[in-house]
């Protein structure tokens, strides 16, 4: 059996997973895109994946292998993705987010600025959308307007392809977005070439992370210019800006869905400072500082992950749960229905998020995925997340338009479907009204 049906029910219902995990328990198989797959959710079945790591090996569906490319690192395994993941992992470590963030805030007070210079309602999603790719391309890759509009064009047609039929037919999302990859990589291709004679004239590179990217590209032995490493960075482009736009997306609906608790958030929002001190972006805004932001981040990623699951593939039997899963069964995580599972006292289904707070959740989180294949951007989206809900909702009052479709569309992440039209207009904070009194 193809599963034809099974497959056009995951990818248009919300609920395809939950709804058969309260038919058939925690462990259930059914067929997809030809492909037995096995779903599971609860701590138990995930730490014994985790635990089994060696015996499982990440895939992908055929229509994300294809355009993510064979030398991706998310199409690798063993020794190979360790060493990639290694390599591309410097990207976003501390000392690299540290070296980005003036420029997010700077994104960030461009993006307000231009959401209260419009006199009609402004729809978020596309511009948070060109917000987390600027950051990933021009902070991260150091890329310049030019190049960056291009690619963003172009990635846009990619994603909407990644997690469609595979159908080559002329016109289908598909065949739009292999060719979107082909333009793409030349233009990466060009780029890295770029940056290549620069390095080998003994000239600084681009501002953004290529050096860091360089660096431990000699280590490895892969030269700047080398194919594998432009797919790495359409895979790096795809982490550290489609599952960012999402959340954020997530994160403004909900709270204007919610105004009790965008007030309550907005109560601690107006004893931070805006902007941040010099070096210190990545700190200002964390959990030790901003305790109710962090439990709403936390709260949204729970209700709307913008990764909806991941991916394995079992090399032997293993057993999830007490359910024996044979050898060759794709498991597929779901996340939203993991994070909505818990003690059956708890309110799951509503956004509260003190909950997490008092502590009195037991619910497992993993908005970027778990284990060795964790999204590679899930710091930097972090990052930005805290950034731009500081830099806007402490200065912005937003106003959603009525008449507006709010639900999700899912694929390839979740967002509203109508683009969660808004009106902006300056809000008058605690610190500014002290300011204006003094």
């Amino acid at each position: 059996m193809s599963g034809l049906l099974e497959s056009l029910a995951f990818f248009r219902d919300p609920d395809f997973a939950r709804s058969r995990f309260e038919r058939h328990g925690d462990v259930f198989e059914t067929t997809l895109l030809g492909h037995r797959t096995v779903f599971i959710r609860g701590a138990q079945a995930m730490n014994d994946l985790f635990a089994q790591a060696e015996a499982v090996q990440g895939w992908w569906p055929d229509s994300v292998r294809e355009l993510l490319g064979p030398l991706s690192l998310a199409n690798r395994n063993g020794a190979d993705h360790k060493a990639r993941r290694r390599v591309v992992g410097q990207l976003f470590a501390s000392a690299a987010l540290k070296r980005y963030s003036p420029a997010i805030v700077a994104l960030v007070e461009e993006l307000r600025l231009a959401m209260l210079g419009s006199e009609r309602p402004v729809a978020l999603v596309p511009m948070l959308r060109r917000f987390a790719f600027s950051v990933i391309a021009s902070t991260v890759l150091g890329l310049d307007p030019v190049d960056r509009e291009a690619l963003f064009l172009d990635f846009e047609i990619w994603c909407q392809g990644l997690f469609s039929f595979r159908l080559a037919l002329p016109g289908s999302r598909f065949a739009r977005a292999r060719r979107a990859r082909g333009r793409l990589l030349r233009r990466l291709g060009a780029v890295l070439a770029r940056a290549q004679a620069a390095a080998a004239a003994g000239q600084p590179l681009a501002a953004g992370g290529l050096d860091l990217l360089a660096g431990g590209l000699d280590e490895a032995g892969l030269p700047l210019g080398d194919d594998d490493v432009a797919e790495q960075l359409l895979l790096l482009l795809f982490a550290g800006y489609e599952t960012t736009a999402s959340s954020l997306s997530c994160l403004l609906l909900t709270l204007l869905q919610h105004p009790t608790e965008l007030a309550w958030l907005q109560e601690e929002l107006d004893t931070l400072v805006w902007p941040p001190a010099e070096g210190q972006a990545v700190t200002a805004y964390d959990a030790l500082r901003a305790p109710r932001l962090d439990a709403v981040v936390k709260e949204v990623m729970r209700l709307t992950p913008p990764v909806g699951g991941f991916f394995r593939r079992t090399r032997q039997a293993i057993s999830l749960a007490g359910v024996r899963v044979p050898a060759d069964r794709v498991v597929q995580v779901s996340l939203a229905a993991i994070h909505r599972y818990g003690s059956r006292s708890e309110d799951l289904e509503l956004f509260r998020p003190q909950r997490h707070l008092s502590g009195d959740t037991t619910a497992t989180l993993l908005p970027f995925g778990g284990g060795e294949r964790v999204c590679l951007g899930k710091a930097l989206a972090e990052l930005e997340i805290r950034l731009l809900a500081v830099g806007l909702l402490r200065q912005l009052t937003l106003v959603l338009e009525p008449d507006q479709d709010l639900s999700l569309a899912i694929i390839p992440s979740p967002s509203p479907k109508d683009g969660l039209l808004v009106r902006a207009r300056h809000r008058a904070n605690t610190s500014d009204r002290t300011a204006a009194s003094a």
